[in-house]
């Protein structure tokens, strides 16, 4: 019995919502039935001894001499079918997952190339974080760390990356249900920051605008980051009374050294994308005008590294410092709520916001 083309894209669907992972020889042979389906006998020149990889995949393939494609296309069904069988809980379970990712209000989530996107999706907003976006953004970060991606990416839609925290969230919070409300938003603040501190995989932040405040400080905490150079970096925590967060209190003054952190964090300096860069905040800058395209061509060839190797990787890199984060984390949450009850914090944010009902 012949599968049919129909059959076949279905199997190879299969495969790729496969949860568990089949081992390396399994996927070598999927790979081999695969081009023999597509393209027929290995046609390509063996590649060098040290090219371990695609030795392994020519040698697979090679293998199949002259296997007739119809034959090969057969023989990938089946054993898609026998991986598949197993788990067909899971591939029912798929749909509502994707269900799962339009209940996000604020966010746009996609999983494309093996990479997932969150994309903060406030646009009028100029992407500032509300609380029920940071609850989102933490939903979105947990489901990212178990899904079958090997890169997450945080950007924002539209002309800001972030404008930080939605400061009209204090109209709501002032004057009544004040410390109830503070002590609630930062512990929501603190699980937020430990979300960043804890991912599991290579994060990249693609910063395709200007950044402020909470936007800005939990990049200390990404892997790799990425900026248009009309990308602008601004921490005005002194301006509205406040003190730094997500880390930066750390992070900063150790990516860029004690005098340059103090300037941006204590006196509030901005900086362009290529100074963010020179001082180790940034990884590389882009010409916005192509900016899309470069990122998104390197992150998808990066996606083709092996998985698990990157995990370990990223985990021996992180993991001597993941106590000292959360302990940072804890006790600036801890320094915030202080300033946030403050008059001084308190008169700052309602004429900031004064000023801005002005405009």
């Amino acid at each position: 019995m012949r599968s049919s083309q129909e059959e076949f894209e279905n199997a190879v669907n299969q495969v790729k919502l496969l949860k568990k992972d089949p081992g390396n020889e399994v996927k070598l042979k999927l790979y081999a039935l695969y081009k023999q389906a597509t393209e027929g006998p290995c046609n390509i020149p063996k590649p060098g001894v040290f090219d371990f990889i695609n030795k392994a995949k020519w040698d697979a393939w090679n293998a199949l001499g002259s296997l007739p494609k119809e034959t090969a296309r057969q023989s990938y069904v089946d054993l898609a079918s026998s991986l598949s069988s197993s788990s067909t809980s899971s591939s029912q379970v798929k749909p509502r997952a994707d269900r799962k990712q339009q209940e996000y209000e604020n966010l746009v989530v996609t999983s494309e190339d093996g990479i997932t996107k969150i994309m903060l999706n406030r646009p009028t907003k100029k992407n500032a974080i509300n609380p029920q976006m940071y609850q989102e953004i933490i939903l979105a970060l947990k489901a990212a760390g178990k899904d079958d991606s090997v890169l997450t990416v945080l950007t924002g839609n539209g002309d800001y990356f972030s404008s930080g925290n939605d400061l009209t969230n204090f109209i709501e919070t002032y004057p009544s249900g004040i410390e109830e409300k503070v002590k609630n938003n930062l512990v929501t603040l603190r699980n937020f920051v430990n979300s960043f501190i804890d991912f599991p995989k290579p994060l990249i932040a693609v910063v395709n605008g200007p950044a402020k405040g909470i936007g800005v400080t939990i990049l200390g905490l990404f892997d790799v980051v990425y900026a248009s150079d009309g990308a602008t970096f601004h921490t005005p925590f002194s301006q509205l009374g406040l003190s730094p967060e997500g880390c930066s209190s750390y992070t900063f003054p150790k990516i860029m050294g004690p005098a340059k952190a103090v300037e941006m964090l204590i006196f509030g300096k901005m900086l362009t994308a290529r100074e963010a860069c020179a001082q180790g905040l940034v990884t590389e800058v882009f010409p916005d005008s192509t900016f899309q395209k470069e990122v998104w061509a390197r992150l998808k060839a990066y996606s083709d590294l092996p998985a698990n190797s990157m995990r370990i990787s990223k985990q021996v890199i992180r993991n001597m410092e993941k106590e000292k984060l959360h302990a940072v984390n804890a006790e600036e949450c801890s320094v915030l709520q202080e300033r946030l009850l403050s008059g001084e914090c308190i008169n700052a944010v309602v004429n900031f916001l004064s000023r801005k009902a002005k405009l």
